[in-house]
């Protein structure tokens, strides 16, 4: 038996907005009924000041998707969008007072939600056509690698039983435990390579190395690529620039709409998924420099 916080009952029992907005402009689905777990969270954004005036949700599953459901909207009303997009999914579990380790992947949806709800405001279209985001490793709850690698590396996690935990992947037959063992390894080893890039960038260092003239045929190549996609980005209010290039890893500086919680993650794994099919290999790519150090 799973203990719960009183905050967590009271959302269960109690459970705030717990509706569907007619006048929603922002909608964000996750999940599905045949899988256990889905959650629907509409929202009322002011298209003048960018605040989230209303938050409704529709949750199927278990109590304490309910509660992080409920709390979400709680935590997101009279926030601006900006504001939002960094919510995580431990704040959710924080504001409830804690959730069992077996419910996290509750939280976890909830953050989903308001992203997809968040993107769909903005136009931005999340692909999810036969497992976009990478090949399917859990059968049993029809979850990708993508997922996946992004709750490893949002959350640290280190072992298959935390995976479960976030995403319910492995957590009935154990044919996929190898494959999340791998993908847990890659995260690590993809960790250990962007420190020990960061540490052989100097700190003081702020200019862009596109703007210096290419040193070898690989930053060449990958100046080529980056040019082609800048245009993308620039559309949209943002920009990049390539810091450091090698066989390994790039290392690009995100700025304007770019960067910010869950969209820098989106764009780095889009340059990263360019990148690697223009260049013919997997390369990890990450961000260094912050928007502030570039004023």
């Amino acid at each position: 038996m799973w203990n719960y916080s009183e905050t967590v009952k009271d959302h269960f029992f109690n459970p705030r907005n717990a509706k569907a907005l007619e006048d929603a402009n922002a909608v964000g689905d996750v999940g599905s009924i045949s899988c256990g777990d889905a959650l629907r969270l509409t929202l009322k954004v002011n298209e003048e000041t960018d605040i989230i005036e209303d938050a409704g949700f529709q949750t199927f599953g278990c109590g304490s998707a309910i509660a992080s459901s409920s709390a979400l909207t709680e935590l997101i009303i009279g926030k601006t969008m900006a504001e939002a997009e960094e919510l995580t999914n431990q704040e959710i579990v924080d504001y409830l007072g804690g959730l069992p380790a077996e419910k996290m992947h509750c939280s976890v949806m909830g953050q989903e939600a308001l992203e997809a709800a968040i993107a769909n405001y903005r136009g931005i279209e999340l692909v999810d056509d036969d497992h976009a985001e990478g090949k399917l490793i859990c059968r049993c709850f029809a979850i990708d690698e993508g997922k996946i690698f992004r709750a490893v590396e949002k959350n640290n996690l280190t072992t298959i039983e935390d995976v479960i935990n976030y995403t319910k992947a492995g957590g009935a037959c154990t044919s996929c435990h190898e494959k999340i063992e791998m993908v847990i390894d890659e995260v690590i080893a993809s960790k250990k390579v962007e420190v020990a890039a960061e540490k052989a960038i100097e700190p003081t260092s702020t200019k862009p190395i596109s703007s210096l003239p290419p040193t070898n045929k690989l930053t060449q190549k990958v100046l080529e690529i980056l040019g082609n996609l800048r245009p993308y980005l620039q559309a949209d209010g943002g920009d990049v620039n390539l810091v450091k290039a090698s066989e390994h890893l790039i290392v690009v500086s995100l700025s304007g709409a770019c960067t910010g919680c869950m969209m820098t993650d989106m764009t780095l794994g889009w340059l990263q998924e360019q990148f690697s099919e223009a260049l013919g290999w997997s390369i990890p790519v990450v961000n260094h420099i912050p928007e502030a150090q570039l004023a």
